[in-house]
């Protein structure tokens, strides 16, 4: 029983050992590969380029207005004024005119689905809630005070006023195209 006990204990034994000298250069292995790595990567550093330099302009002020002068602010007032003179000039007719009832609906909410030719002149059939109106050009629809100027047999063309970033009435087109599938 005590050869038993030995013989197990020194296989074991043996087990262990193998187990450390397989450990042992593994990682010697992974010491030297991880050494070999480091030497060879080498950081490259691009060096900083040299700073502009400094040349001073002369500041002339002859013929030019001085810049905190009651001259420059009234040349800046007017010239506001003219600009907001030109934009409610753009926008007075549209506040001044009865609203069309298409006018009421965004313009994604309508969609062109025919043309037609009414005594002569064109004729575009665009569905909104589920009903069709008949426009023409002059008639207004959407909300951004579209005016229709062009009607054709698959799109009809609008001109519309809205306000751009900095808050000044501005004229855009816009674009209703037919619908596929509704002919």
């Amino acid at each position: 029983m005590k050869f038993k006990r030995y013989a197990l204990a020194g296989g074991f034994l043996l087990i262990l050992l193998g187990m450390a000298g397989c450990g042992s250069s593994e990682q010697e292995e992974l010491q030297q590969w991880m050494t070999e790595q480091r030497n060879a990567t080498r950081p490259r550093v691009d060096p900083l380029p040299e700073p502009t330099k400094f040349s001073p302009q002369s500041y002339n002020q002859e013929g030019s207005i001085e810049p905190f002068s009651n001259q420059k602010l009234t040349q800046a007032l007017k010239r506001d004024s003219n600009q907001a003179t030109s934009n409610a000039a753009l926008i007075a007719p549209e506040l001044s005119r009865r609203k069309e009832p298409l006018e009421a609906y965004p313009l994604d909410a309508t969609v062109m689905v025919g043309s037609l030719i009414k005594t002569g002149q064109p004729v575009a059939l665009v569905r909104v809630d589920n009903l069709v109106y008949q426009v023409r050009a002059g008639n207004y629809l959407g909300q951004n005070y579209g005016r229709i100027t062009k009607v054709d047999e698959t799109s009809l063309s609008l001109r519309e006023i809205v306000q751009d970033a900095a808050g000044e009435w501005i004229e855009r087109t816009a674009t209703l195209q037919l619908l596929e599938g509704s002919r």
